[in-house]
């Protein structure tokens, strides 16, 4: 079968633009296409193989192939990666092959992915506490048991992703998707349930103003979440590009541009009745009191960072759902307001209008009840053969109007 290899010497390839970093880290990213790759077989009991439709390109996707690490040199989360492998986690599939005692999924049935490669996956009895709380991105065991270490799918050297034709799964792992919902919303079931997380778990109190920190999927998501479930918080998002910020617009949020910094703090401040004071020797400005009652930063850079805690109420919270490399910012308003900073893991059972599901089946629900509004984020699809264009569609967005990038292997 097809399959897109991380892991392994890249073809040589020339970027367009040199100047551009992202491309630059394209030409280097250890990951070619293969035509030979075995197809998969549901060697463990309750594994089954599912034939990929679309896979979305995730944030931590684009970063392992664009090759933007930063000057990190030792992440802890290296102990959690096995290669080689294939990417791709944010997956719809058919199932195709059901291996010995699978039960939920039947052959023939549209699904998509929930990629953590917890206790059930890896033939652990019984599950860790975390497993057993639905905190399933919490696992304790994600080196340990049946499979070779990997938080999920597309992580694990035996348990590739579906950036290729066909991927193994535990049956564990797997939602049905209602017929009304097609597969181009299916595919924003993973991002939509990272932000579900973030939100849910640290909500805006009622009536109260939130700031989301980028638009893309992350970001996007978490805008139309709040729109479906929080209507009387008021919304601020500091959008990069031009399609991202219409898709802000459109769902109901006020929008700024992200810089200069300067510029978006005064903004954030004037929009949510704070006080800003600037200092005399010069810096950036502060809200103090602040009003915004919370900030989810999906980008986690050091600017966005030092912007949110700048415009955050005393003992507000900053919510991280971003994730990028290590970088040096000013942190003395985080104890100065006793601010919460929090992370936030990608997603397991969530309790959505007092139901406690898995948050992809909230979103599955969300979308054949019409409650929330997530149409034309998948902006753009390609086959797997194609993968650099895919990728210069994301390095270059302010051309591109890229939100979500998937590929369509229909």
């Amino acid at each position: 079968m097809k399959a897109l290899l991380y892991g392994v010497a890249p073809d040589p390839w020339e970027p367009p633009d040199p100047s551009n970093r992202l491309e630059v880290g394209l030409s280097r990213a250890p990951m070619r296409l293969v035509n030979d790759r075995e197809i998969p077989r549901p060697l463990r009991p309750r594994w089954v193989v599912v034939k990929t439709r679309l896979a979305g390109i995730c944030g931590s996707d684009a970063k392992q192939v664009f090759m933007d690490f930063g000057d990190m040199e030792d992440s802890p989360l290296n102990n959690f990666f096995s290669f080689p492998t294939v990417l791709g986690h944010e997956v719809v599939g058919e199932v195709v092959e059901l291996g010995v005692g699978a039960r939920g999924p039947e052959t023939g049935q549209r699904v998509v992915l929930n990629p953590w490669l917890s206790c059930a996956p890896r033939g652990i009895d019984p599950p860790c506490a975390a497993c057993q709380a639905g905190d399933f991105s919490l696992c304790w065991h994600f080196a340990d048991g049946a499979l070779a270490p990997g938080i999920h799918t597309g992580t694990s050297a035996d348990a590739p992703g579906g950036w290729a034709e066909y991927l193994p799964a535990h049956d564990s792992m797997l939602i049905p998707v209602p017929d009304s919902v097609p597969d181009e919303l299916a595919v924003l079931a993973d991002p939509f349930a990272v932000s579900l997380h973030s939100v849910t778990r640290h909500p805006p109190p009622p009536g109260g103003r939130a700031l989301i920190y980028g638009a893309g999927a992350l970001g996007a998501t978490a805008t139309a979440i709040l729109a479906a479930l929080y209507p009387d918080v008021e919304v601020m998002v500091v959008a990069r590009f031009p399609a991202q910020a219409a898709v802000a617009e459109r769902l109901g949020a006020v929008v700024v541009s992200p810089e200069p910094r300067e510029q978006v703090i005064e903004e954030a401040v004037r929009w949510s009745g704070g006080v800003l004071l600037k200092s005399p020797g010069g810096g950036l400005p502060m809200a103090h009191p602040g009003t915004i009652d919370v900030v989810y930063d999906t980008i986690g850079t050091a600017q966005t960072a030092e912007v949110g805690v700048r415009v955050l109420r005393a003992r507000g919270t900053m919510v991280k759902s971003g994730v990028h490399a290590t970088e040096r910012w000013e942190w003395s308003p985080l104890y100065f307001k006793e601010i919460s900073w929090v992370g936030s893991n990608a997603f397991g059972v969530e309790e959505v209008d007092g139901i406690r599901m898995h948050g992809i089946a909230h979103f599955l629900r969300l979308v054949e009840q019409g409650r929330v509004d997530v149409a034309g984020l998948l902006t753009h699809t390609f086959r797997l053969q194609d993968w650099r264009d895919a990728f210069l569609a994301l390095a270059t967005q302010a051309d591109s109007g890229a939100i979500k990038v998937a590929f369509d292997l229909r």
